[in-house]
C-alpha cells in the first residue's frame, strides 16, 4: 500500500492537536543552530559580506535538505512504515498553524483578564515591533495581522512546499525562512550580509502569499466572513506595504473582517508610520482576532481539500 498521499493530511493532523510542543526537537532549532554557526564561520573566511551572505543561503539550505533527504532514505531503507513515520514527523514541524493559534491566544487571554503587561509581554514574542506602551487597541491589532501576515509562510507556504517536494522541500523552505527571520534586517550588521536571504525569501514567497489571498477570499463567507470585502481590499491594499509578500494576507484579512491594519508602529524606539490596510467599520478587538483564525484554519483546509481532490482525480484519470 502507498501510504504517500497520507504523509501531508496525517502532518496537518499532527500540528492541529500538538502545535509546536516545547518537549519536542523541532528542526528550526537546529537550524537556527546552523545559521549562528555558518555566519561566525564565513564572517571570518570572507571580506566581502555579500559573497558571505549568498554562501550562508547556499550552505544553509543545502545541508538542511541534504539531512532531510538522508534521514527519510536511512528510514525508508529500514522499513516503509518508519520512512512513512519520519516523512510525517519531519512535514509536521513544517506547519505552525497551532502554534500560530495557541501563542496569539495567549495575548488574546492575557487581554480578557485585563492584564496590559502580561497581552504586551506574549505580544512581544511573535511580533517585531516594540510593545512596552501598547493600549489595548493597538495589542490586538498586532495579534491580528501576526496572524494574517502568517498564515502564508507559517501555514499555507510550506504547506505548498510540502505538496510539492515532500519534507525535503519544506524543510528547504524552512532554512529560508529563518534565514529571513536571523539575518535579513536592514541594519548596518545584515544590510549586505542578509541580502540573499531577504530577497530570496521574497521570491519564495511570492505565490505563497497570493495564493494565502486568494484561498482567504474564497472561505470567507464559509467562516462567516465578507468574501466581497476580502477581495475588494486585497485588490485595493494588497500592496500597502514595505514587504511584497506580507500585505496581501494582511489586506484580504482585513477586508474580510472590516478593519484597518497598518499605521504607526515603533521599533528599536523609532516611530514607523506605514499604510493602512483595510477600512476601519469595525474596531480590532477579539471578534477581529478570532475570524483571523478562523481564516487561517480555512485557508488551511480548503488548500488541503483542493490538493486531494487534485490527486483523486489524477489516480482515476483514464490517461493514466
Amino acid at each position: 500500500m502507498n501510504l504517500d498521499f497520507l504523509i501531508i493530511p496525517a502532518a496537518v493532523v499532527l500540528d492541529l492537536l500538538l502545535g509546536d510542543p516545547r518537549w519536542f526537537p523541532h528542526p528550526v532549532v537546529a537550524i537556527g543552530k546552523l545559521i549562528k554557526s555558518l555566519e561566525k564561520m564565513l564572517r571570518s573566511l570572507i571580506p566581502d559580506e555579500r559573497v558571505g551572505g549568498i554562501l550562508l543561503l547556499l550552505l544553509t539550505v543545502g545541508i538542511t535538505a541534504g539531512s532531510a533527504w538522508l534521514l527519510l532514505k536511512g528510514a525508508y531503507a529500514i522499513s516503509t512504515y518508519t520512512g512513512f513515520l519520519v516523512a510525517v514527523i519531519l512535514s509536521w514541524n513544517c506547519l505552525a498553524a497551532r502554534s500560530l493559534h495557541r501563542e496569539s491566544a495567549l495575548v488574546a487571554d492575557a487581554l480578557a483578564r485585563g492584564d496590559l503587561g502580561a497581552a504586551r509581554k506574549f505580544l512581544s514574542f511573535i511580533v517585531g515591533r516594540d510593545t512596552e506602551e501598547l493600549a489595548e487597541g493597538e495589542i490586538w491589532r498586532g495579534a491580528v495581522e501576526t496572524v494574517a501576515e502568517n498564515s502564508s509562510d507559517g501555514v499555507i507556504a510550506p504547506l505548498c512546499f510540502l505538496m510539492l517536494g515532500g519534507p525535503v522541500l519544506g524543510l528547504a523552505y524552512k532554512a529560508v525562512n529563518t534565514l529571513d527571520s536571523m539575518v535579513g534586517y536592514k541594519n548596518e550588521r545584515y544590510l549586505q550580509f542578509g541580502w540573499a536571504s531577504a530577497r530570496f525569501d521574497d521570491l519564495v514567497n511570492w505565490l505563497p502569499a497570493r495564493l494565502t489571498g486568494a484561498l482567504m477570499v474564497l472561505v470567507s463567507r464559509l467562516v462567516g466572513l465578507s468574501m466581497s470585502g476580502a477581495w475588494q481590499i486585497m485588490l485595493r491594499d494588497g500592496n500597502h506595504h514595505s514587504s511584497p509578500n506580507s500585505g496581501i494576507p494582511e489586506a484580504a484579512a482585513a477586508g474580510a473582517l472590516g478593519v484597518q491594519l497598518g499605521g504607526a508602529n515603533r521599533y528599536f524606539g523609532a516611530i514607523l508610520e506605514k499604510p493602512t490596510i483595510g477600512d476601519p467599520l469595525r474596531p480590532v478587538g477579539r471578534m477581529a482576532w478570532q475570524g483571523a483564525v478562523r481564516l487561517m484554519y480555512g485557508a488551511e483546509g480548503l488548500l488541503l481539500a483542493l490538493w486531494l481532490l487534485f490527486l483523486l482525480s489524477a489516480h482515476h484519470s483514464p490517461l493514466r
